[in-house]
């Protein structure tokens, strides 16, 4: 059971309820992620637009979402782990790939280096070396692109810590951890 409320959308006060509007425009329901963020409508609003803001950044859709179950992995978040590997597959991805990419693998060698890269990032608190950023860029990731790996390792951080502390029910089709 979740150690927050849930908000409801129908009830949810005028500081949350637009921003959950939105939400369900874009999923036709709204996560019970989103209901345990709404209790902080500046929580919900950062959320919310960086999802929004890195959903339209260079690395696209399908990578962001490999990189997310790579990170939710890591992490023990299941809640993560179901929501990306659902929204990978509606990104393009087979369930193969976003296996692997779970484990922190692609057979792409570009997507390889990114989900490398990503991990890294977070397995050494940031605390990365120039050659790693040097093997990030020679499989082809100019620093913009870099530096939206790391705001991409960044929100997942954001919203594993989130359901993992709160114990928010999961509410995507379940998918298994795999040992890191």
């Amino acid at each position: 059971m979740t150690h927050v409320n849930l908000v409801d959308p129908a009830l949810a006060p005028a500081t949350v309820k637009p921003t959950l509007d939105q939400i369900k425009g874009a999923f036709g329901v709204v996560p019970n992620m989103f209901k345990a963020v709404a209790n902080s409508p500046a929580a919900l609003a950062s959320m919310w637009g960086a999802f929004g803001a890195l959903g339209s950044g260079q690395l696209g859709p399908r990578l962001g979402e490999e990189i997310a179950v790579a990170i939710a992995n890591a992490n023990h978040c299941e809640y993560c782990l179901a929501a990306h590997t659902a929204l990978g597959r509606k990104a393009g991805a087979t369930a193969e790939e976003m296996a692997q990419a779970q484990e922190g693998r692609s057979t792409d060698p570009r997507t390889h280096a990114a989900l490398t890269f990503a991990l890294k990032v977070v397995r050494e608190r940031a605390a990365v070396a120039a050659a790693d950023v040097e093997a990030v860029r020679a499989a082809g990731f100019d620093d913009e692109a870099i530096v939206e790996i790391i705001a991409h390792v960044a929100l997942n951080l954001f919203t594993n810590y989130v359901n993992v502390a709160l114990d928010v029910p999961v509410d995507f089709p379940s998918v298994a951890l795999k040992r890191a």
